[in-house]
């Protein structure tokens, strides 16, 4: 039997991630400074890991609801209400997935029929466009640029819709640019959208994670709501990547669908990691004012070293990442990247895995302690030197 004639062609034509081949690298290097990882470097808050302790004493080790544990739907629907103002049903219209990740999954699979179209802004997060393939739909990518902020702009969006376009992918803020959709931006989009059917998936995982400007969410701009499935989670502003937990929020015939694929493909997420997602959420506000604190000092760091190398570097106003031009040095991303690995064993993440348009630009993960950023600088700053 030829086993690999069984597997199906549409995922064997699927590339591997990108990011993996510099951090397989890495972990044979003992000596090696990675800045590739999107991971906080901070250690989940002790009061919520305690919860999870606390669980596991008490014996609440059983499934919860396939929706997730009502207690936590209902403090999720609290928090949006807090932070956004947006009103949301712990019942009807949330979802507990196994992290974002699951979220981005399932609301594709759902939506997409052969044949339909999801635009994705690009560079952006390796999973959307196999998450696309691997469901049936044609990703169409739309290119932003540095000179308008790394933005989607609306004069763009328009350009790529067609009679098959289904989903729109709202990736801000954006990893690996860090960029931001403020309000008068986002209102723009609603104004292409508004008379068209096409559904926003809305990935807001770095929401907690901007600076100097209040996170907005597409689902607040008039008319946008009942269009729009925000996905979310606890990895990245609570430091718990791995408790694997997320969430969506949408109108309320789409979560039930994502509810129902869930329920035959999950069960449900992790018992345990609900419950502290409910400390979380309840006493959890001061910690992430905490990181973003110190995420914000770094980032300065990371700008200013990077324009005295004599490289474009765009501020990022969110997320973690910062996603400096290398194109004065001559050298692809994928040279780049190799080649300073090679020389001052720095790994970095070359532009083009998170798409084409990623070309000649390398992103670098501010999740660091700032001794371990400025050494990897002086290294890079050292290779750049060679070069330039």
């Amino acid at each position: 039997m030829n086993i690999d004639k069984l597997i199906s062609q549409r995922v064997k034509d699927v590339p591997p991630s990108g990011i993996r081949k510099f951090f397989d690298i890495v972990n044979e290097m003992g000596d090696a400074i990675s800045l590739g990882v999107g991971e906080p470097d901070f250690d989940t808050p002790w009061h919520i890991r305690e919860e999870g302790i606390y669980s596991l004493e008490k014996g609440r080790t059983v499934y919860s609801a396939n929706a997730g544990l009502l207690e936590l739907r209902q403090e999720i629907c609290k928090y949006m209400k807090r932070r956004f103002n947006l009103d949301y049903s712990p019942t009807k219209q949330t979802l507990v997935t196994v992290g974002g990740s699951e979220g981005i999954d399932i609301a594709l699979r759902i939506l997409i029929e052969p044949g339909d179209e999801v635009l994705i802004p690009e560079p952006c997060f390796v999973s959307y466009k196999p998450c696309t393939i691997f469901a049936g739909g044609t990703p169409v990518v739309i290119p932003t640029k540095e000179e308008n902020n790394f933005k989607l702009m609306p004069e763009e969006l328009e350009r790529y819709i067609t009679p098959k376009t289904k989903i729109l992918i709202l990736p801000y803020p954006n990893n690996p640019t860090g960029a931001i959709m403020e309000k008068e931006d986002l209102e723009k989009i609603a104004d292409v959208l508004r008379d068209r059917d096409i559904v926003v998936i809305s990935d807001e995982i770095y929401a907690e994670l901007t600076y100097g400007k209040k996170h907005v969410s597409i689902a607040e701009i008039d008319g946008m709501y009942e269009r729009t499935i925000i996905l979310s989670g606890f990895s990245k502003a609570y430091a718990m990547t791995g408790w694997r937990l997320g969430y969506a929020l949408g109108p309320e015939a789409i979560i039930s669908t994502m509810t129902k694929m869930h329920q035959f493909a999950i069960m449900c997420a992790p018992t345990t990691s609900q419950y502290a997602a409910i400390e979380a959420m309840k006493n959890g506000d001061e910690d992430v004012v905490m990181m973003r604190s110190a995420y914000d000092k770094r980032r300065r760091l990371m700008v200013d070293r990077f324009r005295a190398m004599g490289l474009s570097c765009f501020e990022p106003e969110g997320a973690f990442y910062v996603f400096p031009s290398i194109q004065k040095t001559g050298l692809s991303s994928e040279a780049f990247c190799e080649e300073l690995l090679k020389d001052q064993k720095v790994a970095v993440v070359p532009g083009t895995a998170f798409g084409d348009y990623g070309e000649g630009f390398i992103r670098c993960s501010y999740a660091y302690s700032v001794d371990e950023l400025k050494e990897a600088l002086s290294r890079i700053e050292k290779f750049i030197n060679k070069r330039i």
